[in-house]
């Protein structure tokens, strides 16, 4: 994509600002590769987690967030590349785990992101493989669940390639147009 991808711009901020915003809220963890972490450098409020060996994959990077969060604390995983995951959705399923162990967003049997892990699963990370995804720990059967249900796309938008960004650029241009619904809101 040319740069670091969280660092990319929608509706004038860049993916990790977006993330930022949405969980400015709350206590945060942030894993980084080393030039993401760069531009966080001087951030406010941040505890920022250096990941030099990205290519692991999403449960390295879980767990090395695990291991900073204080113990017995839920972990609420909110992916950078995952842009239109906004503060009222994050608190909406913060405010749904309840004492569950597990919360995420849910539309006609999709999950989506954010996902909010309990200490439960947070001490069953170190069971996951490298580069296994949130997926294989969400679903695990030992864990109770709550989806949350969800009547629009911002939970599914996923930032992985060029197409995907220029999806949600256009997302993005749709969800700002004043006064205009959206027909890609509900399109997934």
């Amino acid at each position: 994509m040319g740069a670091p991808k969280l660092l990319l711009t929608i509706g004038g901020q860049t993916l990790l600002e977006r993330a930022l915003a949405a969980t400015a809220a709350y206590p945060r963890l942030v894993v980084a590769t080393p030039a993401v972490a760069r531009a966080l450098a001087h951030a406010p409020d941040l505890e920022v987690l250096v990941n030099d060996e990205p290519d692991r994959g999403m449960a390295h990077s879980l767990r090395l967030a695990a291991a900073a969060a204080p113990d017995g604390a839920a972990l609420a995983v909110v992916l950078a590349d995952t842009p239109f995951v906004d503060a009222e959705l994050v608190r909406a399923v913060i405010a749904a785990r309840g004492d569950a162990d597990v919360a995420y967003p849910v539309r006609a049997g999709r999950p989506g992101h954010p996902v909010v892990f309990g200490p439960r699963p947070r001490r069953a990370l170190a069971e996951l493989a490298d580069g296994d995804t949130l997926r294989a720990l969400r679903s695990d059967p030992r864990w109770v669940r709550i989806e949350v249900p969800v009547d629009d796309d911002r939970p599914f938008v996923d930032v992985d390639t060029p197409a995907d960004f220029e999806h949600a650029q256009r997302f993005e241009a749709l969800e700002s147009a004043p006064g205009q619904p959206s027909p890609e809101r509900n399109a997934l």
